[in-house]
């Protein structure tokens, strides 16, 4: 069964409604520095994370290129996975590693609309699940874009990295099952494709991504 996960929650409401519709990991932005508007403080994250049933998976998103700070902040929330949006120092990824073995890194492959890579995966030591999205560099949005990508070039790293790969970028209910179909990775993450007008989640919506990402 693949993996979903709904980055940019906000509210424990939101968690829980994506949980009782078939999400299995949400994401928490906590520690910005590029633009978005899902941010949350740590005190926030950690409230939504505990008002989850203790089997669904958590991340921590982050944008920070601290090691020690983004050590700090995994702890305290208590996430199962961290999602690394910046391009940190390899001796930054490692300083994490040693810290959290038992937390999962998720490391980021940002990925143009011509499908070129902006980062370089050879370099990227410290890996459990790669994570390929969308970047858009005129308003320095580092994921949570709603744009798409060539996804030719998913389908290529599904393929040839020897670690499970996340897809982003740009999916909704009505292109996640075709990109599913076509990339076959570990796991689909989505944010701006289940929004309601609020920004918040909407459950049809995310209902509807739920049931189009798992029907392959």
């Amino acid at each position: 069964m693949i993996h979903i996960q709904m980055a940019g929650i906000r509210n424990k409401e939101d968690a829980l409604m994506c949980v009782n519709e078939g999400v299995d990991i949400i994401g928490l932005l906590v520690g910005q520095m590029h633009t978005s508007d899902d941010f949350l403080t740590k005190e926030k994250a950690k409230e939504i994370k505990d008002y989850l049933p203790k089997d669904i998976k958590t991340t921590l998103i982050t944008h920070l290129e601290d090691g020690d700070k983004i050590i700090e902040i995994a702890k305290y929330i208590d996430v199962d996975y961290i999602q690394l949006h910046s391009h940190l120092d390899e001796s930054e990824v490692e300083k994490i590693h040693n810290a959290l073995p038992n937390k999962k890194l998720l490391r980021l492959i940002h990925i143009d609309s011509d499908g070129n890579l902006l980062n370089d995966i050879s370099k990227m030591k410290y890996v459990d699940f790669y994570f390929t999205d969308s970047i858009n560099l005129k308003t320095n949005q580092f994921g949570g874009t709603g744009l798409s990508h060539n996804l030719d070039t998913d389908k290529r790293l599904v393929e040839t990295l020897d670690k499970p790969v996340f897809i982003a970028g740009g999916l909704n209910p009505d292109n996640v099952y075709d990109a599913v179909k076509y990339c076959n990775p570990y796991g689909v993450d989505v944010n701006t494709g289940c929004r309601g007008k609020d920004g918040l989640r909407d459950k049809e919506k995310t209902k509807a991504f739920v049931h189009n990402a798992r029907k392959n």
